[in-house]
């Protein structure tokens, strides 16, 4: 016969079994997160057939979720220009800031992102790669991962007018900086910057480096500086430090999963990581 202690035990390590399982796949127990939130988007909708890259997809449903879920808890969402201003002390910071950015510049962005962006009343800022715009994603190799269209000038100029959308810079050809010269280096960051400017009228304040690369190479990172830009962001996953300090290394940023459930996205926005 089977003892009521028996159950009891067993109810109990059932219990922590599904506890330390939750524990080890949710980043709960964290402290709160503190700071600025940056979220990392990059394709808005549903991944091709045949994608490798699947988690790079965020749904329109997902999305807009996501949009309202920083204004029902009170997030102020930034345009970069506006975070050079309080960076500069021209503004103050407001009390739960956050930056929704987009790495890449896919059509999707303006044809998807933009009209969800307008009616939620929050804004975005979108890393353009130079040469693709008008084009595709031309670092991709078509028989691994299939092409995607890109922003064209034209939708970057009509977002650009809205007022809710700012542009950084994702060099000029997407190249992985750790891998290519010094040389090369600083013409992706200048070159970029430079024709950026040129073409939207306006200072590009900004930088995001490609996959990530070349962030925490003292001479990419300082190359990265040089070209002029007030800010660059990696791929840490985190809340970044305000106020921020160049010293302190690129801003960290909230990496937006196309697997990611409401829980994953409550816990990135509030302990600034969901899983491990």
């Amino acid at each position: 016969m089977i003892s009521p202690a028996w159950f009891r035990d067993a109810a109990w390590l059932l219990g922590a079994g599904a506890f330390a399982g939750v524990s080890a796949r949710w980043n709960w127990w964290r402290p709160k997160a503190r700071g600025l939130a940056v979220l990392m988007y990059h394709k808005i909708g549903y991944y091709p057939e045949g994608s490798q890259l699947q988690n790079l997809w965020v749904t329109a449903e997902e999305f807009r979720w996501q949009m309202e879920y920083l204004n029902r808890y009170g997030y102020t969402t930034l345009l970069f220009r506006e975070l050079a201003e309080i960076y500069e002390g021209k503004r103050p910071m407001p009390e739960k800031p956050a930056l929704v950015t987009f790495d890449d510049g896919y059509a999707n962005n303006y044809e998807i992102a933009f009209p969800i962006l307008r009616e939620t009343g929050t804004k975005g800022n979108i890393y353009l790669v130079y040469e693709t715009i008008d084009h595709h994603n031309s670092w991709h190799d078509p028989e691994s991962e299939p092409w995607v269209r890109m922003l064209t000038w034209k939708q970057v100029l009509e977002m650009q007018e809205s007022g809710i959308v700012d542009f950084g810079s994702h060099t000029m050809r997407h190249r992985n900086l750790a891998q290519i010269s010094l040389e090369e280096v600083r013409w992706e960051l200048s070159e970029s910057k430079k024709r950026l400017e040129e073409k939207l009228g306006r200072p590009i304040p900004a930088f995001a480096y490609p996959y990530g690369a070349g962030a925490y190479v003292p001479e990419v990172r300082k190359a990265a500086l040089d070209a002029g830009y007030l800010f660059d962001f990696g791929i840490k996953q985190g809340y970044a430090p305000w106020p921020w300090k160049p010293e302190s290394g690129p801003i960290k940023r909230l990496y937006i999963r196309g697997d990611d459930n409401r829980f994953d996205f409550h816990l990135q926005m509030t302990r600034g990581k969901s899983r491990f």
